[in-house]
Order: structure tokens, then C-alpha cells, then sequence
């Protein structure tokens, strides 16, 4: 597996954890995008998660290797 499959696998496995995260703060999720990606032993994701259908409402979630926490 290259380096980009197995980033690309990485973030895509961590989206769905960060979505549950962002739904325990009473967020919707509707989009996730990565604000940042940090590769290494423990690799670590930023994520932007949009709440519901309103623009700008969004929540920011931090994932290392599958744990993520709900940062804002």
C-alpha cells in the first residue's frame, strides 16, 4: 500500500468518528472536510464539521489514530 492509500484510508476511517463526535455536541453533520493532517506513529486529523443546513455553523473535531474529541 503507498503512502497517499494509506493516508487516504486513515482520514476516510476517522470521518465517521469525528462525525460522531460532533453529533455528541448537538451537531447535525452534513459536511467533513480536513482542516489538517499530521502522518507518523499516531497520525492525527483536524476536522471542519458543518451542523445542519445553516452556513457557518460548524464544529472543529481532533481525531488521533480513531479517538476524536469535540475541540470547538
Amino acid at each position: 500500500m503507498s503512502s497517499s492509500v494509506a493516508t487516504a484510508a486513515t482520514v476516510s476511517s476517522a470521518q465517521a468518528e469525528a462525525k460522531e463526535a460532533a453529533r455528541s455536541g448537538n451537531c447535525t453533520p452534513t459536511k467533513v472536510e480536513v482542516l489538517r493532517y499530521v502522518p507518523g506513529r499516531e497520525p492525527q486529523t483536524v476536522f471542519k464539521v458543518d451542523c445542519g443546513e445553516e452556513k457557518g455553523i460548524f464544529v472543529l473535531v481532533q481525531c488521533r489514530s480513531r479517538i476524536c474529541v469535540l475541540l470547538r
